[in-house]
């Protein structure tokens, strides 16, 4: 019973490979450029905002046009006191309102701040968008390859056994060895299963981005790390100031706030109006042409100017704090970026050398009878760190790199 219990582990990484086997079969596989498109085509987020921006250009296109004239009829009877006598009488009347120059180009103003404000955060849902699905994709090729690191790691556990295996049988070693390998190779089991398992709660975390159902399975295609040569951070950070939607939709906003506070000064004198009139009675036939002008005495909207004031105060402070905001994350991006990029070039000028090395040595001494299990184990132990710790340095480079790319607002990898 207990020898069952044994292999229990074993059987149950199988069944999971299996498992994944079949469903990896039946998965649609998607490269990083299809799953951009797909995110993109189907992200509510992205929708609503090309909704916000079609509003805003229709909202344009309806501060441009002119006001229709208004057309009046009257029409009655009139008796002449002196003679006695009636006729119809008709009042015909056309009004006319005039925008003013400074009016009409300040609601211009507003409305084509709200449109760029609108497009820039258009591109700053998309940006985000593509960060996002970015990170999910290469967290996933990051799963897959620690399911191999663990393969690997399991085989060669397992080799070891058999070795210490057949030592034990022949005399050569204590049995206590045989029980340190088999340890260490259920441990092996358990993490391989695990790192399965992690693979799947990244597809799914990658299928709720792309927005595709929950039950249809998927796969990716492997995709190269970047390695690009990034400027300065004192470059970056001068590049960051034109280049970011955020910047560019807090600076629209602002202008709106200028825009705003120039058209409720304009609004003071309101609307000019230009009435043009006929009356017609038995007796009489009279013209008319005027203007009606409102007179700001009253009312010289003194709150709605300064309730506009505090608005653009506050786009101001709002567009300072975007900026602040971006060059700290660019500071911490970037200095992930030098710490990965170091640690990256350290594995592969002779970090990784050294530990296989040391585990090929370790294993020669174990054969010679120079070292024992413990000692193989340990290089073993020290070979398998180094390479999760040089595959952890990589992918943490490169998503140091996609959040500078959204940072920078420009692509520097799986994207034309």
């Amino acid at each position: 019973m207990q020898g069952n219990l044994r292999h229990m582990p074993a059987i149950c990484t199988l069944f999971v490979v299996l498992a994944g086997a079949l469903t990896t079969a039946q998965a649609q596989t998607v490269s990083l450029q299809q799953s951009l498109d797909l995110a993109l085509a189907s992200s509510p987020e992205v929708m609503q905002a090309e909704a916000r921006m079609e509003a805003a250009r229709a909202s344009l296109t309806a501060v441009q046009a002119f006001h229709n004239p208004e057309l009046e009829y009257l029409a009655g009877e009139t008796t002449s006191r002196q003679t006695g006598s009636s006729g119809r009488n008709e009042i015909i009347g056309l009004s006319q309102p005039l925008d003013l120059a400074g009016q009409r180009m300040a609601r211009r103003d507003v409305a084509q701040a709200r449109v760029d404000m609108f497009e820039a955060a258009l591109e700053s849902s998309r940006l985000q968008k593509r960060s996002e699905v970015k990170r999910h994709y290469f967290d996933v090729l990051k799963r897959k390859q620690e399911v191999v690191l663990a393969q690997e790691n399991l085989a060669l556990l397992e080799q070891i056994r058999n070795r210490v295996k057949i030592k034990v049988n022949v005399g050569e070693s204590p049995r206590y060895e045989l029980v340190k390998a088999e340890a260490e190779t259920l441990a092996a089991e358990s993490a391989l299963g695990s790192a399965e398992l992690r693979v799947g709660q990244a597809l799914d975390a990658l299928r709720r981005v792309l927005g595709v159902n929950l039950q249809e399975a998927l796969d990716i295609e492997d995709e190269p790390l970047a390695r690009p040569e990034l400027p300065a951070l004192v470059e970056l950070k001068q590049e960051l100031v034109s280049t970011h939607p955020l910047l560019r939709e807090a600076a629209a906003n602002v202008r709106g706030s200028n825009a705003n506070i120039e058209q409720e000064r304009s609004a003071r004198w309101s609307q000019i109006t230009v009435k043009l009139a006929s009356e017609r009675d038995p007796d009489n036939s009279v013209w008319r042409v005027g203007v009606s002008v409102p007179i700001p005495i009253w009312n010289r909207r003194a709150g709605q100017i300064q309730e506009a004031q505090s608005v653009r105060h506050q786009a101001q402070a709002e567009e300072l704090r975007v900026q602040h905001d971006l060059v700290s994350a660019l500071n911490q991006a970037y200095g992930q970026y030098e710490i990965s990029r170091r640690q990256v070039e350290a594995f592969e000028s002779g970090l990784m050398k050294e530990a296989e090395s040391a585990l090929r040595v370790a294993e020669a001494a174990y054969r010679f009878g120079e070292r024992g299990i413990i000692d193989y184990l340990d290089a073993q132990r020290i070979w398998r760190n180094a390479q999760v710790d040089f595959l952890n340095a990589r992918f943490e480079l490169q998503m140091a790199l996609i959040e500078i790319e959204r940072i920078r607002a420009l692509p520097l990898m799986g994207e034309m």
